[in-house]
């Protein structure tokens, strides 16, 4: 075999070439050990900062994997802070939730434990608690607020830490990945398409089966027929993180419709576009063919980019074999009725391709589930795949 056609074994030599085994994907035991030595560990990406524009707004996110639910919300003093949702009086939830998210507002920028009347506000001080006096004198209000959760900001997302003391900040968990992919304007293309649900597959199981452009041929022969490369661009490793170029075929013709869709707005990853809105670490390589940056933020969140576009997948775990899975896929809000044709057009093609990953997920996990396979075998553009399993097993010290 030609050196090229191993090309990122030659440079990430590291990672080996040997079969993957499966274990971590079908073990309880194994999953278990993700939960703590990972997701209590490292920094989890739960939103973005415009979901919370004004003082007193808060979004409770509930994270099955961690037995808790977390409060982000908007002080008076612009901050975005989050705490675990749980009352200090007998730790019923402050914040009813209605779903994995649930969305509110205060003005006046307290929130009230339903239960008993104990409010607090968005620093989490309790700051009024019904027929106080009835309480002993060892009951010290300025003590007994909300529990705080590490909370921080890059880029527009909210990242929290479960950690009561954070090993490691937000900038140096992110390391080198938080400068590639800073200087994209996220928050200017604000109009988004939202996608979840709950899948019967392992969480990694659901992360390899967008990283990488292997199976875009076939799984996506109907929706995409002949627009991808299989082959990927410039690829680089972050420490866990990871991230390289997905490429176009230069010579697939759109179909007639997308045609007239494409010269309306900018929505489909399938038209060639500029980069006037790229930063210079996205297509270093000033490739032609460059379609979009695929990225995975260890352990949990994908974030792609491309000019006029931006989407992210993640994968919440809920047990050894159950995965919440959330897509979500951002373009610039249309001016005209041609213009949301177009982006409903290209969004319809998006979700087709979407659906047709996802498809794949349960059936992977009830086949290694079955003992048919002990390991997996990648070839050397599933590159990404063969690091996500690499940075498992540091974290729990395989």
């Amino acid at each position: 075999m030609a050196e090229t056609e191993l090309r990122w074994a030659t440079q990430f030599p590291e990672l080996g070439m040997d079969p993957v085994p499966i274990d971590s994907c079908i073990s309880p035991d194994i999953f278990a050990l993700e939960i703590e030595r990972i997701y209590r560990k490292v920094w989890l990406c739960v939103g973005r900062d415009e979901e919370l524009p004004n003082p007193g707004d808060w979004k409770v996110k509930k994270l099955h994997c961690l037995k808790t639910s977390v409060i982000l919300v908007r002080g008076r003093d612009g901050v975005v802070r989050g705490f675990h949702n749980s009352c200090s009086h007998r730790g019923n939830t402050v914040i009813t939730e209605t779903g994995d998210e649930t969305f509110g507002s205060s003005k006046a920028a307290v929130m009230a434990c339903r239960f008993h009347g104990w409010v607090y506000d968005t620093t989490g001080q309790v700051v009024h608690v019904p027929e106080e006096e009835r309480f002993g004198p060892c009951f010290d209000r300025a003590a007994n607020g909300l529990t705080a959760v590490a909370t921080d900001v890059w880029e527009g997302f909210v990242f929290v830490n479960l950690q009561p003391e954070p090993s490691q900040s937000l900038d140096e968990f992110l390391g080198d990945y938080g400068g590639h992919f800073a200087g994209f304007p996220y928050a200017e293309l604000d109009h988004s398409f939202n996608y979840y649900t709950y899948l019967d597959c392992n969480w990694k199981i659901g992360v390899d089966s967008f990283s990488e452009a292997y199976h875009v041929h076939t799984i996506h022969a109907g929706s995409f027929p002949n627009v991808f490369s299989s082959g990927l661009s410039d690829v680089k490793l972050f420490g866990p993180h990871r991230t390289c170029g997905v490429c176009l075929s230069l010579d697939a013709e759109p179909t007639p419709v997308a045609g007239v869709a494409n010269a309306r707005a900018r929505g489909s990853l399938v038209a060639k576009a500029d980069a006037s809105m790229l930063p210079p670490t996205i297509n270093p390589s000033a490739r032609e063919d460059f379609a979009f940056e695929l990225s995975v933020l260890f352990p949990n969140f994908l974030l792609h980019v491309s000019e006029g576009i931006w989407f992210t997948h993640q994968f919440w775990p809920v047990d050894y074999n159950r995965t919440i899975w959330e897509g979500r896929y951002y373009v610039r809000a249309p001016e005209t009725n041609g213009q949301r044709w177009a982006l409903e057009h290209a969004q319809v093609l998006q979700r087709n391709a979407w659906l047709e990953d996802t498809q794949t997920m349960e059936n992977t996990q009830r086949s290694l589930e079955s003992g048919a396979k002990r390991c997996i075998n990648l070839q050397d553009e599933e590159v990404l795949i063969r690091h996500s399993y690499s940075v498992v097993d540091r974290y729990l010290g395989a």
